[in-house]
């Protein structure tokens, strides 16, 4: 469904993502991990067609490339950075977003879209009353509205309660099962571990492992006993433990 092939992007002297290949089929979740300054964002950037690579490519299922719009429809993208109005209703949040996707969605499916992630009772709410757990759902029912096959994810659970990120990873497990392929951007190893059906380690731009998480805790890890912390140990290995900020 995606695929990277020998990607590069370079900000002046900086190469932010260099030679990265990357696959992700349909009804696979791939977690991109990696520290802060890993080239991740720029690859999330890259796909979602927000910039276009120096080299190589990008493409997303038989439509193509990224960078054109007819393309981007076939993606849903929950940024980090909460993209809401908080003087709208997540009724008409769901409602526009939907419109500039190019789907037109009835009430009724607004309102699916909304009790899908446990907003339905709040649905003519303002946003900027919302808790910010409840905003990151409602940034989830907004790259979900227009049912794209392909979902790419940039810390989708940050800075929600557990009930929240349970909810969230119930989701995207959900549309998975359902053939959407997701990329999934995270710094929770617990989360990268139960959601993920591959893992790709990158740093320096480049990607340094990839592989199950089972693949990677054998071959990179430190014997530890527990997964999460298993693959905590690998990316530490790879990466190493000096602090990039």
């Amino acid at each position: 469904m995606l695929t990277l092939r020998e990607v590069s992007k370079s900000y002046g002297r900086v190469r932010a993502v260099d030679g990265v290949s990357l696959r992700v089929a349909a009804g696979e979740v791939v977690g991109l991990l990696g520290p802060n300054g890993a080239g991740k964002s720029t690859t999330v950037a890259l796909v979602t067609g927000l910039m276009r690579p120096d080299s190589g490519s990008v493409t997303v299922g038989a439509a193509g490339d990224p960078s054109n719009a007819s393309v981007r429809r076939a993606i849903g993208f929950a940024p980090q950075e909460l993209a809401l109005y908080d003087m709208l209703t997540a009724t008409e949040t769901v409602t526009m977003f939907a419109r500039l996707y190019g789907a037109f969605r009835s009430r009724r499916q607004v309102l699916e879209a909304l009790d899908m992630v446990g907003l339905a009772t709040r649905a003519d709410e303002r946003v900027g009353g919302y808790s910010g757990g409840m905003k990151r759902r409602l940034n989830l029912a907004v790259a979900l509205i227009h049912e794209p096959p392909l979902l790419v994810l940039d810390e989708p659970t940050a800075g929600v309660d557990p009930q929240s990120r349970a909810h969230v990873r119930g989701i995207i497990r959900s549309r998975a099962a359902s053939g959407c392929a997701v990329l999934l951007t995270t710094h929770d190893m617990e989360e990268a571990e139960k959601l993920s059906d591959r893992i790709a380690l990158m740093d320096h731009g480049k990607i340094q492992a990839e592989g199950t998480v089972d693949e990677l805790v054998a071959i990179h890890g430190a014997g530890s006993s527990r997964v999460a912390r298993g693959l905590e140990s690998v990316l530490l290995k790879l990466t190493g433990r000096e602090l990039r900020e």
